[in-house]
């Protein structure tokens, strides 16, 4: 089984109110991009990354990852990003090798993703085809109207909460991608456009530390979990 990792980093990241872009903010002296690849480097079943990037970045990343002794035991290519994050992650899907037969495709803002889970998750692709990481839901949802009234409840129980990675056979999410393009349609992750395809993606329990860095309280407590010992 042949698979490679496409890392999606070209988010700016304004939510976290940083001048410097999401995935150069360094956790605990490490930048954050830099702890995600380090997951996927462990990772026995990922052969090798490509990491999407904005355009205006390519140089300063291309730099980083050459000076990082970790990213010698995976072989990488850089790519550019898009205007959104399924427009890169198509530009990545560009620069897959024509013999990968399972792609995991994962969000650089995600860096405490387990090596582990990124492992089974490739075995479950490679069997199912569509695989997502995800947590049920421990909140109550509610369908509100743009004007904040609530509509209804759904019941919790078959509710779950999607994460990152989520990993495909190659030949079903190039499918998905192109018939995206074909058909004008956006959507927020990449399970989704699978979906559309009358595809089912079977879900696999995830980790509630594989969460994504995204306002400002997200990098306190992201470090918070590396100083105490949870996640490195």
């Amino acid at each position: 089984m042949k698979a490679i990792g496409i890392i999606v980093a070209a988010g700016a990241g304004r939510r976290l109110g940083k001048a410097d872009a999401k995935a150069y903010l360094p956790l605990c002296g490490r930048p954050m991009l830099l702890r995600t690849l380090d997951k996927f480097c462990s990772a026995r079943h990922i052969g090798g990354l490509i990491v999407v990037t904005a355009a205006s970045d390519l140089a300063r990343c291309e730099e980083m990852l050459r000076a990082d002794p970790a990213l010698k035991r995976r072989p990488w290519v850089l790519q550019s990003g898009g205007a959104t994050r399924q427009q890169s992650v198509r530009r990545g899907l560009e620069k897959v090798d024509a013999d990968i037969e399972v792609i995991a495709i994962h969000d650089g803002a995600r860096p405490f993703v387990s090596a582990g889970l990124i492992d089974r998750c490739v075995e479950a692709a490679y069997d199912r085809g569509a695989v997502a990481v995800g947590l049920p839901a421990r909140d109550t949802i509610k369908f509100v109207s743009e004007g904040r009234w609530v509509q209804s409840t759904p019941e919790r129980s078959a509710l779950w909460e999607v994460q990152t990675p989520q990993v495909f056979r190659k030949e079903l999410i190039l499918e998905a991608h192109d018939r995206a393009v074909a058909q004008a349609i956006a959507v927020i992750d990449d399970a989704t456009l699978v979906e559309r395809m009358g595809v089912a993606v079977y879900v696999m329990e995830g980790e509630r530390t594989n969460f994504k860095i995204t306002v400002p309280e997200d990098l306190v407590f992201a470090e918070a979990l590396i100083r105490e010992g949870w996640v490195s």
